[in-house]
Parts: structure tokens; C-alpha cells; sequence
């Protein structure tokens, strides 16, 4: 009787540990992911500054997969285009300043301005970054670039403004909200609900043709329609955000042409209060075929 209460006593003790192994194993595999998860952004950074600041090519082989994948239209896919376009960044002397930077899962996105940057489509360009993180290194890369412009309709440059990330905790909430707006109003299936996602008292714009508030958005839209050239948003790809930033890449047409919109929204309050974006066509042929988005 005693030799089997021992060996009971013995199984239970067994699986008792096998059980607490088991479950550190588990939370430890989950700190560690969590941990990497984190590094992203610091990755990221140290990537854009091999790229852009040291033209370093280990830096590029160390920070970018092998297959890398390309959707900028002008830049072939994989590692070496990206190599071959180092000489060309140096010899410019081109830099960059991030003035934001998100995480979205396995996504991180930087707001980015690009100096010295004629390779890139102009002197000083405005960029929206996204690289899709895969093992500690970027491995796929959307853009949307634009030229800066000096005088702006609200008299804000198209980067300036609020960085502080805030809200962590209501990041799906906030990106639901603003899927929401996209669907209603820039796909113009409900515009009257508009103020259901902007706010009416506080609305900072720095798209440069429009001014700030409802009414300077109410201005501009009213402007387009006369000119039977108001932007038509058709399909939206992606809704990336952290707390109270959201990210839409949206795919329509202006100007007669295809275009690419990149649209940031800051929330405060379950309202959309700030704007930035990045337009840019989506031309005809691309270096590569793994389309725009």
C-alpha cells in the first residue's frame, strides 16, 4: 500500500514538473517573440540608416533578405537593385529624417523626408515607408512618394505635427474607426457622416491644398467637384495603425490616372483630428511584377 501511494505520489510529482517545464517553455517562447516583436522598430531604423545614411553594403545584407520584395514601381524586386542603387544615394549625398515611425504586427511604418534626393523623384520628397518584417530583416517594401511643397494651404508643412504615439490600447478600435471613414465617405457611400469620424473642433490638415477644419476640407471638395476632378478612392488595401495613428493604402484615380493614396490619421476621442498623406501616380509599367500594393 505504502509503495503505491509513493509511486502515485511520484507520477503526480513528474507531471506536476513536466507541467511547470512545459508552461515556462511556453511563456518563454512568448517573451522571447514579444521581445523580437519590439526590436522591429530598432531594426527598421538601423536598416533605413545603412540605406541612406552609411551606403553600407553589408549593412543592406545584414538588414535586407535575400528576396526582398520590391513594390516600388521603379525599383526592380530582390537585394541587388538595392546594392546597385547604393553608389547612386552616395554620390547624391542623399539622407533622410523620419519623423514618424509604427508598428503594426510584423509591419512597421515610417514618415519619412528625403533630402539631396533627385534618385527618388525631387530635391526634397515626402514618403510613407512600409516594410514588412520577416525574421529580424525587411523582406517586402511598399512606398508612396511625393515632392515637398514649401507654401501649403493651411500653412502646415506635410510632416509636421503631433509624434507622440498614445492610446496603445485602443489601436483595433481606432483602426476600425477609421475603415469606417474610408468606406463612408472617400468611397462616397455615406459622405453625410462625415462628423460621425471627423471632428468638428479640432482638425489639423496638411495636405497642401487644404485647409484646416471641416470647412477647409468642405472647400477643397467643393473646389475638385467643379473641376470634375475630385479624388476617387475605389479600393482599399491596407489599415495599419498603433494607438492613435492609422495608416489607409488606398488605390483609385485623379487626374484622369491611377493613383496610390497613402492617408495618416491621428485620433483623439474616437474622432479623427489630424491628416497627412502622400499621393502618388501608379504609371503604366513597373520595374517589377509584384504590382503597386
Amino acid at each position: 500500500m505504502k509503495k503505491a501511494i509513493i509511486i502515485v505520489l511520484s507520477i503526480a510529482a513528474f507531471t506536476s514538473c513536466n507541467s511547470i517545464q512545459k508552461k515556462a517553455t511556453i511563456k518563454g517562447n512568448k517573451l522571447k517573440k514579444e521581445s523580437k516583436m519590439e526590436n522591429l522598430k530598432t531594426i527598421a531604423q538601423e536598416a533605413q540608416e545603412a540605406f541612406f545614411k552609411e551606403y553600407s553594403s553589408e549593412g543592406i545584407k545584414k538588414y535586407f533578405t535575400t528576396d526582398y520584395i520590391q513594390h516600388n514601381p521603379h525599383v526592380p524586386t530582390g537585394i541587388a537593385p538595392v546594392l546597385g542603387f547604393l553608389p547612386v544615394l552616395k554620390k547624391a549625398n542623399t539622407t533622410y529624417t523620419t519623423h514618424r515611425i509604427l508598428q503594426d504586427g510584423e509591419f512597421i511604418i515610417l514618415h519619412n523626408s528625403y533630402h539631396n534626393a533627385e534618385a527618388l523623384g525631387g530635391k526634397e520628397v515626402v514618403a510613407f515607408d512600409v516594410w514588412r518584417m520577416q525574421d529580424g530583416k525587411a523582406a517586402e517594401h511598399w512606398d508612396n512618394i511625393t515632392t515637398k511643397v514649401e507654401q501649403t494651404a493651411s500653412g502646415r508643412s506635410q510632416v509636421d505635427g503631433v509624434t507622440d504615439i498614445t492610446d496603445v490600447n485602443k489601436t483595433a478600435a481606432n483602426k476600425e474607426i477609421v475603415k469606417n471613414f474610408v468606406n463612408d465617405v472617400l468611397f462616397g457611400k455615406a459622405p453625410e457622416k462625415i462628423t460621425n469620424y471627423v471632428s468638428t473642433e479640432e482638425y489639423h490638415q496638411h495636405n497642401p491644398m487644404v485647409k484646416d477644419g471641416l470647412d477647409g476640407l468642405g472647400e477643397a471638395i467643393a473646389y475638385l467637384t467643379s473641376q470634375n476632378n475630385m479624388f476617387n478612392y475605389q479600393k482599399l488595401h491596407k489599415v495599419l495603425g498603433e494607438g492613435n495613428f492609422v495608416l489607409t493604402m488606398s488605390e483609385g484615380e485623379w487626374n484622369g490616372k491611377p493613383q496610390a493614396f497613402y492617408d495618416l490619421f491621428r485620433l483623439k476621442d474616437n474622432k479623427i483630428v489630424e491628416h497627412w498623406d502622400v499621393i502618388q501616380e501608379i504609371p503604366a509599367e513597373m520595374a517589377h511584377t509584384n504590382g503597386k500594393f
